[in-house]
């Protein structure tokens, strides 16, 4: 697909960023969940005084890739303290790439990721993390085709729910 961009989303982008947000985890998650953990985390989770925080977190970037100017997917990048895990200032953490459906396996995501590597290397990482819900074999194979390995995991609550992430990691 041409016609992608990748745009730096500010604090003015909030609704867009909100409701991207609530839509592509929604599709993505909403098979494999109940009704009320799916509701209860995408109010908390993408809540716009979390949002607020997030944007204006200058360890926390997000990034739209838009079609025609409409946003059609999004990335959101943590550094040093506000990483979710490991907080390694070495370390580059990809916590959320996100398309929606409609636009699945057409490069979108690989082009998000992209992004988050030219990032990494402009801040000197040594290194990229993340974390996958165990139960999300295509994003699991998306980050392993990119040379992700996996060294750990860790629990993501989604509702009520526990669920085991998968940690994975990339050496620069």
């Amino acid at each position: 697909m041409t016609n992608i961009e990748i745009i730096k989303v500010e604090l003015k982008d909030i609704d867009k960023l909100q409701k991207i947000g609530r839509q592509t985890f929604s599709e993505t998650f909403s098979d494999g969940n109940t009704e009320e953990n799916m509701a209860k985390y995408l109010d908390e989770g993408f809540s716009i005084e979390k949002l607020t925080t997030e944007l204006n977190d200058k360890n926390a970037e997000f990034y739209f890739a838009t079609f025609n100017k409409n946003v059609i997917g999004y990335l959101k990048l943590n550094f040093g303290q506000s990483q979710t895990e490991l907080k390694d200032d070495k370390g580059l953490e990809i916590e959320r790439i996100y398309v929606k459906n409609e636009f699945q396996g057409k490069k979108v995501g690989q082009l998000l990721y992209d992004k988050a590597l030219e990032i990494a290397h402009l801040n000197k990482s040594d290194f990229v993390w993340l974390g996958v819900w165990e139960k999300n074999p295509r994003a699991i194979n998306f980050y392993k085709k990119n040379g992700f390995v996996e060294f750990d995991t860790h629990i993501f609550k989604l509702g009520n729910d526990e669920q085991t992430d998968i940690m994975m990691k990339l050496k620069l």
